[in-house]
């Protein structure tokens, strides 16, 4: 098949049969129809959608070399620098159309992920069993235009443990059996963006190793439904808005994260892709991590459009967009973002190959660069949209207030700016603008997804060569006559480079 709808995405939906899903302690019997879990869906879907739309048919699409078919470009094993810049671009383009997460990125940067560090163990230590059973549920996934969730976060437990120290030992996914068919898995996966309304799940190890871990350096893939999975939905802010009507719930798509558990859940071995690889581990978060963290810059100057166009439109509402310091902080706003942005093309632009075959990766020095500043630029950009909304973000009247007959034109009179625009338009902009600028999505995630800001300072101080850069201080002083060599940027290579 190659491409579904976003209603055939849908319909795969109704027909999990084993899944159980838990929002707010109950079981959830249809994600589809669920008011807490539908606009997740509505949100998800807009990446299939996407393969068909005009503005997005270009992007979201590609043939892949793997099954000689056009794909979505959300399950592309990426071929080059061109494609990890379609990547940045699609996700932009993207969150212009959702308002929110799609969700349905990390699953595609474990695919990208694992294609690399199996594909490493097949040409650097000739195991190829990994990378030939990875390839063939690359194409089964390609074929079906699967909906994937990535889950590398563990619950950690205690964090100074090592996983095989930890008094809890399921506070790692772990292996607890080996069969003749297959493994059986134990533990569970915080934080997965998405996870309830997929159709499978690429589990990854989420941390370097050692060789007394080596029963939770552990990578696989298994649907949703499997036996033994439960997901509960996790808890954010102004979720319950989700209940409520479209002006309240602006926007109309969400995303959610949730708690995966495996409890003694069964793996086939054909859909065990690394196992006991514990020297590996620390690569493949590395290269996981790097492609996620270049992602950024797509969604969340996507996201960053929608809140400056809020911005200015709620000037406008106001009769101040022309202001000097309005305007000046528009400006900001707008650098700020471009900065996010330019930083994740630069990561893309400057990929390499890690494989004889392919194995596109991007830079890491800039994709760590581009995540840094992302965790830092998208509450610095809220900050600067509530400065120009005013304080009716946080205190304006609800939408059952508006639609009140006894206060709907005492309202109007009242909360209406300019004449052009109507107190509805104002309202609808302000929820708009605080369900986004306010989300998870823009900014818990800004900080936390794809590691910490902790996690890039690690990467970016291990990759910049000091020794270097001293050395070329000291040859401009005149102290040394050493000569440089062709490399640009002061940078070692990293551990995936390696």
């Amino acid at each position: 098949m190659g491409l579904r709808t976003g209603d055939q995405y849908v319909e795969g939906l109704r027909r999990r049969k084993h899944v159980e899903v838990y929002v707010l302690g109950k079981l959830v019997e249809d994600v589809t129809t669920h008011p807490f879990l539908k606009p997740s869906v509505k949100a998800f879907k807009a990446t299939f959608d996407a393969a068909f739309d005009e503005d997005t048919r270009a992007l979201a699409r590609v043939k892949s070399p793997f099954i000689g078919e056009e794909i979505n470009r959300f399950v592309h094993i990426h071929q080059g620098p061109e494609d990890l810049v379609a990547k940045v671009k699609l996700l932009r383009k993207l969150s212009h159309k959702v308002g929110t997460c799609f969700q349905r990125c990390v699953g595609w940067d474990a695919l990208n992920t694992m294609y690399i560090v199996t594909g490493k163990l097949a040409e650097r230590e000739g195991k190829k069993v990994y990378f030939e059973r990875f390839v063939e549920y690359l194409k089964y996934v390609q074929k079906n235009d699967l909906a994937l969730a990535g889950a590398m976060t563990d619950v950690k437990g205690v964090r100074s443990l090592r996983p095989h120290e930890q008094p809890n030992k399921d506070a790692y996914v772990h292996v607890v059996e080996e069969r003749g068919d297959g493994i059986v898995v134990r533990g569970a996966k915080a934080n997965i963006t998405g996870v309830a309304v997929v159709d499978e799940v690429v589990v990854m190890p989420t941390r370097a190793m050692t060789e007394k871990d080596a029963e939770y350096a552990v990578a696989f893939a298994i649907p949703l439904d499997t036996p033994g999975v439960k997901v509960v939905v996790g808890r954010q802010v102004n979720d319950l808005r989700r209940f409520e009507g479209e002006i309240d719930g602006l926007p109309y798509l969400f995303n959610h994260e949730g708690l995966v558990i495996f409890e003694d859940v069964f793996v086939p071995w054909e859909r065990v892709f690394f196992y006991k690889e514990w020297k590996h581990s620390g690569e493949l978060v590395e290269i996981f991590a790097s492609f996620h963290r270049q992602g950024y810059a797509g969604c969340k100057s996507g996201l960053g459009d929608v809140i400056i166009g809020a911005s200015f439109n709620l000037a406008r509402q106001l009769g101040i967009a022309d202001k000097p310091h309005v305007q000046e902080k528009l400006t900001e706003m707008v650098f700020l973002n471009e900065t996010m942005y330019s930083a994740g093309l630069a990561a893309s632009w400057e990929g390499r190959k890690l494989l004889k075959d392919g194995g596109w990766w991007v830079n890491p020095m800039f994709a760590n660069i581009t995540k840094h500043l992302v965790a830092r630029f998208p509450y610095e950009i809220a900050r600067l949209s509530h400065d120009i909304a005013g304080g009716i973000i946080a205190t304006g009247p609800s939408e059952a207030d508006l639609k009140n007959p006894d206060l709907r034109k005492l309202i109007e009179k009242y909360i209406q700016g300019v004449p052009e625009f109507t107190a509805e338009d104002r309202l609808r902009m302000v929820r708009l603008l605080e369900n986004i600028s306010l989300s998870a999505a823009y900014l818990v995630e800004s900080v936390h997804g794809a590691g910490s800001p902790q996690a890039q300072r690690i990467s970016i101080q291990r990759l910049y060569d000091l020794q270097k850069a001293e050395m070329i201080a000291r040859r401009l002083a005149g102290m040394t006559n050493a000569q440089l060599d062709q490399k640009v940027e002061p940078h070692k290579p990293s551990d995936a480079e390696r």
